[in-house]
């Protein structure tokens, strides 16, 4: 896939631009390791760091792995392999050293960059490649010259990240996140979410996901504001954080919020937050008033790897009256809502949601056959989700398209169960997958992780589904567990969940 874009600025690097305009600015903080950093800080930082790829042979077109928790030098080095023209991979660290090795491999790191707690782990991944790549360790890099602000020449389409997308079944797929994606997705989400100087957002997410680059932090650079670093998530650590700091606008997904919401720091004031936004999931009705009723915003978003990820616009007032709804396309980027047959589906009428703009990526890394299979020939991107359309031009995701089943003839998506389901005082979390019926074809079986201090029956959960959901709805089994089993990204695995019942 090639741009068509008629015009791309040379240097995209909104540290670089930063560093002119507000050199004194702080860009970034690190709250585990204490360090603040302005502009004219990370740019040198930056420019450092090309430097040693560079001493260590890397250079236009390699993949430079990234083996770490969030931090300064991550950042870094982000901005470092966009100077030199190569592309960052980072690397899901709760990945076992085997899966690991198979991501290096398919990857063909150039250079690998890891911290010293994380070295044994990589040093077993490394030692079964066939072709050895060059080492250097995050916490004693080596001292080289600087390269006095060189950079080369960036096209649109240029690798900036290659993320590898968590799969239930076979190796996971590289996604290749081109400087386009970056730029778009950053002017697009900076408009409509309004962001500007003054924001500051915080990152909780691991950098091996999108989200930890490109709901906030990129736009936010862009836009000359100010990032603020977590290494992990923890409902006490953020609320402090997100206080102390001043954050203005934080991404999270629904069992986050639900643990933020039992942590003793709920509830207190924080005048700078605008909103929550939420995504990865439906927001549970109760859980979005239980944040609302707390004093904060809350929105909810759609995206993915492959597009965007900030795919949605929505106003605080259109997110309460219509919850469940996640708003208008995002500037730039087109959609259809798709029936099987491939024709336009109606209004109210789900379909397989398409996209297709600047804010796409690439395709897979070196497979082209996985990348023919996600985008049709002229350019549409099958996300494989349902979303409808109102006559309003407002659009609610239903749920993935392969986790639909059908029961008695009918349609069930598992997400309006679960999120139907969620708002019972005594779930925490809940997924259903259908399972085969001699009768029905295909039944719900719904897998509820009861809260905290709050005993819940099987019986007490079909009960309170009937009350909310039409009979064919309504899961015909429950299974209580302790934890859902979840994919490296936190997805629910549902491939995991159906082995488990043997469906």
């Amino acid at each position: 896939m090639t741009s068509s874009l008629p015009v791309f600025p040379e240097d995209p690097d909104p540290i670089r631009a930063w560093s002119r305009w507000a050199p004194e600015r702080i860009a970034l903080v690190d709250r585990a390791g204490d360090r603040r950093l302005s502009y004219a800080e990370l740019d040198r930082e930056a420019d450092r760091w090309a430097a040693i790829l560079v001493s260590a042979g890397a250079g236009r077109g390699d993949r430079i792995a990234l083996l770490s928790g969030n931090r300064i030098e991550a950042v870094a080095l982000l901005f470092a392999c966009g100077r030199i023209g190569a592309a960052l991979v980072p690397l899901n660290w709760r990945l076992a050293a085997r899966e690991l090795a198979q991501v290096l491999e398919s990857a063909r790191v150039a250079v690998l960059v890891t911290e010293s707690r994380l070295r044994a782990q990589a040093e077993v991944a490394t030692a079964a490649l066939e072709s050895p790549c060059a080492w250097i360790d995050l916490d004693r890099p080596p001292v080289v010259p600087q390269l006095g602000g060189a950079h080369v020449p960036i096209g649109a389409d240029d690798a900036a990240l290659v993320l590898y997308t968590s799969g239930s079944t076979g190796l996971p797929k590289g996604a290749v996140l081109p400087h386009r994606q970056l730029l778009y997705n950053a002017i697009a989400t900076a408009t409509a979410w309004e962001l500007g100087p003054a924001d500051v957002g915080p990152v909780t997410t691991p950098f091996f996901h999108t989200g930890g680059w490109n709901v906030f932090a990129i736009p936010v650079w862009h836009r000359g504001g100010r990032v603020v670093l977590f290494d992990r998530f923890d409902p006490e650590t953020l609320l402090d954080g997100l206080a102390e700091e001043g954050c203005t606008a934080a991404l999270t997904v629904p069992t986050q919020l639900i643990m933020l919401q039992e942590s003793r720091s709920w509830g207190r004031p924080m005048p700078s937050l605008r909103s929550f936004w939420v995504g990865g999931a439906p927001c549970p009705l109760g859980v979005a008033e239980r944040t609302r009723g707390a004093g904060y915003g809350l929105r909810e978003g759609y995206g993915l790897t492959e597009c965007g990820p900030n795919c949605f616009v929505i106003s605080e007032q259109e997110s309460r009256e219509r919850p469940g709804w996640v708003g208008r396309p995002m500037a730039y980027l087109s959609m259809r809502l798709a029936r099987e047959d491939g024709t336009d589906a109606d209004r109210d009428e789900p379909g397989e949601l398409l996209l297709r703009g600047p804010q796409m990526f690439s395709g897979y890394l070196f497979d082209p056959v996985r990348t023919a299979l996600a985008v049709t020939e002229d350019g549409w991107l099958r996300t494989g989700d349902l979303a409808l359309r109102d006559a309003t031009g407002l659009f609610r995701i239903c749920g993935r398209k392969k986790e639909m089943y059908i029961s008695g003839a009918e349609n069930v998506y598992p997400a309006e169960v679960e999120a139907a389901l969620c708002d019972c005082e005594g779930i925490a979390e809940v997924a259903v997958i259908g399972v085969p019926d001699a009768k029905w074809g295909e039944v719900g079986r719904a897998f509820v992780v009861p809260r905290v201090g709050h005993p819940v029956t099987a019986e007490a959960v079909v009960a309170y589904a009937r009350s909310r959901l039409a009979g064919y709805k309504v899961p015909r089994s429950v299974v209580l567990l302790n934890a859902l089993p979840r994919l490296g990204s936190g997805k629910v695995d549902r491939a995991a969940l159906a082995r488990e019942t043997g469906s």
